[in-house]
């Protein structure tokens, strides 16, 4: 488990699968089953910061990989690396926002 984050920190994985396959995918997969739970929890009348909380569970795994996105980006340079920054970007505010 420790190399997924270090690989993906020190920009040694592929920027497509990167962006593609661990934060588009992976990442909106956390936060939509992290949301959904949270509804359940809110419609069972649990405590609201219980809701919370579950809700916002995946944000530092959220903020980890758009960093890794930029950081592995910068490496690579070009403007295919600068759009995927972009939508990194978009991505955390989306998902954090919604």
């Amino acid at each position: 488990m420790r190399d997924f984050f270090r690989s993906r920190w020190r920009g040694q994985v592929p920027l497509d699968r990167l962006f593609w396959c661990d934060m588009l995918l992976v990442g909106t997969i956390l936060s939509i089953a992290s949301s959904a739970l949270a509804l359940v929890l809110l419609g069972l009348k649990l405590p609201l910061w219980l809701v919370l909380a579950v809700h916002f569970l995946p944000v530092p795994y959220t903020i980890f990989l758009t960093v890794a996105v930029w950081r592995t980006a910068e490496k690579a340079g070009g403007f295919k690396a600068q759009l995927m920054m972009l939508g990194s970007a978009l991505w955390l505010i989306t998902t954090v926002v919604v």
